[in-house]
């Protein structure tokens, strides 16, 4: 009897109401970014409360947001315990939005760092385990722009607790989303350098909007159809399965949530160096594919190994069509097999890509690329005369580029002397553009051929959903009113 007034009165605390028996209900819990602690006219402006604004009359967002609070027990604040966690339990969710690990980065906890995991993960399976048996999806921290404090390094949130988070995510198979990155050049938009001001909660929404009304399936699973001697282990929260086929050592990335017409991006070299696009296009719920054709330089038997794959990839059911991402010497790669496979591409996006290999390795081949020099003559049987005479590169067929039809995305170091932007990106995407074909190029003054990729993925992660077709319609969401604008400092 004790039990059923409890949660009987936990139930009239968060606001139950018979209109809201029919809606999606979304449980937001966490600490200071819920509640949303720095946020002007924060009933209004806090993420959950800019959430339930974009989602509408269909949904009921509950805001669990704890002050200061940590996942790890024992301590003043934690937050299991609390009366948020146990009005969180009883809410009765379909959506559970799990935001923790600010303050369990606090230096005065340091000696408990190594409890979090276990004590995280018994959160995760708290919710989980809910009679509503809704979603559960964790949510990274954000930046911390301070340099150091009591409040801890920026490093332990990159280092340790999003890495945590990822493995947690793995371990129980729940969705997660990285917001880390899309923060990591926005330092303005945290006043005191810890917490974000209303835009930066939009922000929050709008990914946490997309991510909801996205659509896609939990049922479909690629694996099933890949060798049995697959081995199956963790990329950044998801699971990848490594396997052999037809002699090329390959890789599928699954995701938790498969989106609409299940896209893929297929990673042409390098596999799981600067990863931020990939995982970001996994929380989309786009499947992360690789066949490694080691140093063919895009040679027929590279195009023949890829044809393979792609069959196999099919056979996985996957879109017919898929993005292509080609860093470094993987540019020859990407496009020799788009050339030779029309419509089988959607999109290529390119980072400091070799498109001439006279310009790499062949100007190297005296110094630091005198093997990848041999091993190019070995793919094509070549001497070393024919070799300064070779024309197979893609930078001598822009034009029939530019006739596929796709869209292309090349990001470059404009200091790159490994690659040179002049001798590769840029008069390849002037005689695109003259061909009638679309390229658009990001520069990156200042940067050599590394670091690859951007911290901030988004202007890649949205040019890959626009060519296939799942970029949110930004214009479509309704917006908070005058205290959203209030709360940065706008009164009219």
């Amino acid at each position: 009897m004790y039990k059923f007034y409890l949660l009987l009165l936990l139930n009239i605390l968060i606001g139950f109401s018979v209109d809201g028996a029919n809606k999606l209900r979304i449980a937001c819990v966490g600490s200071d970014l819920t509640i949303g602690v720095g946020v002007v006219t924060r009933e209004r402006n806090a993420w959950p409360a800019q959430l339930g604004t974009m989602l509408g009359p269909g949904y009921q967002v509950m805001n669990f947001g704890k002050k200061e609070a940590t996942f790890l027990e024992g301590f003043s604040n934690s937050y299991v315990g609390s009366l948020e966690y146990q009005q969180a339990l009883a809410s009765r969710p379909d959506i559970v939005f799990i935001e923790m690990g600010y303050d369990d980065c606090n230096i005065q906890r340091r000696s408990s760092m190594d409890m979090l995991s276990s004590q995280y993960e018994a959160l995760v399976v708290r919710f989980k385990s809910l009679p509503s048996r809704p979603r559960v999806v964790l949510l990274s921290p954000l930046p911390i722009f301070l340099s150091d404090s009591a409040f801890g390094y920026n490093t332990r949130i990159e280092k340790l607790v999003c890495p945590l988070i990822q493995r947690v995510a793995y371990a129980e198979k729940v969705e997660i989303i990285n917001l880390y990155p899309l923060f990591v050049d926005s330092g303005a938009m945290f006043p005191d350098k810890v917490h974000p001001s209303s835009f930066g909660a939009h922000m929050i929404a709008r990914r946490l909007y997309e991510h909801i009304t996205s659509g896609g399936s939990q049922s479909v699973n690629v694996f099933s159809s890949l060798p049995e001697d697959r081995l199956v282990s963790n990329f950044y929260g998801y699971e990848c399965a490594s396997f052999n086929y037809n002699g090329s050592d390959c890789k599928i990335v699954k995701p938790r949530k498969v989106a609409v017409g299940k896209p893929w991006i297929w990673r042409a070299r390098f596999w799981g160096h600067e990863p931020q696009t990939d995982i970001a296009l996994l929380e989309r719920g786009y499947h992360v594919v690789f066949c490694d054709v080691a140093e063919l330089f895009g040679n027929k038997e590279a195009i023949e190994r890829w044809n393979r794959f792609y069959a196999l990839m099919q056979k996985c059911g996957l879109a017919k069509s898929g993005a292509l991402e080609a860093m470094s010497r993987g540019g020859v790669y990407a496009y020799n097999w788009a050339l030779a496979n029309p419509g089988k591409v959607a999109c290529i996006y390119a980072d400091a890509p070799v498109l001439d290999l006279l310009s790499w390795p062949g100007q190297r081949r005296a110094s630091d690329a005198a093997q990848p020099w041999q091993d190019f003559k070995n793919a094509y049987g070549l001497s070393e005369a024919q070799a300064l005479e070779f024309k197979g590169s893609p930078f001598y067929r822009a034009e029939e580029v530019a006739a596929l039809g796709f869209n292309m995305l090349h990001v470059v170091g404009d200091d790159d002397q490994v690659v040179p932007v002049s001798q590769n990106t840029l008069p390849f995407a002037q005689r695109v553009k003259a061909a009638g074909g679309n390229i658009e190029v990001i520069h990156k003054p200042g940067i050599g051929h590394h670091p690859h990729s951007l911290k901030n993925p988004t202007p890649i992660v949205d040019f890959i959903l626009r060519a296939t077709g799942h970029k949110l319609n930004s214009a479509a969401l309704s917006y908070p009113g005058f205290e959203y604008s209030s709360g940065v400092g706008k009164t009219d």
